[in-house]
């Protein structure tokens, strides 16, 4: 009866998981291999209501920083959506196709910064 093959001591023959989702943003496993080599800690997108605190800051701080000056195009020769534009579809937001769409995004989360910093405000 053969022995089953047991993978190779380096990892030579084993599948690697895709650190880049294809719908935008990155998988578990992306999150993961970005906070290992920089130490950082990296969460998931809001995709739902920004109904928290923190929810609002970390979604308004994502929709401005990506979509107020927005560093490349939205859309490719064929009209497909960039990664930057399918970004917003992986924290539950519409994907902006027009500079003006993305301008849209960028007030929803100055909006959100907003509403954050008015949960921080507390009358004394």
């Amino acid at each position: 009866m053969p022995t089953p093959k047991k993978p190779a001591a380096d990892g030579a023959g084993l599948k690697k998981k895709p650190l880049k989702d294809p719908k935008g943003g990155l998988t578990a496993a992306g999150r993961a291999a970005f906070n290992a080599r920089d130490g950082s800690k990296l969460k998931p997108g809001v995709k739902g209501p920004a109904d928290t605190p923190e929810k609002m800051r970390r979604k308004g701080s994502f929709l401005r920083r990506h979509f107020a000056n927005p560093q490349g195009p939205l859309v490719d020769d064929e009209g497909k959506p960039t990664r930057l534009a399918l970004s917003a579809q992986a924290w539950g937001e519409p994907i902006p196709k027009t500079p003006a769409a993305a301008k849209r995004l960028a007030a929803k989360g100055a909006k959100l910064l907003e509403a954050y910093a008015a949960t921080k405000a507390k009358p004394a």
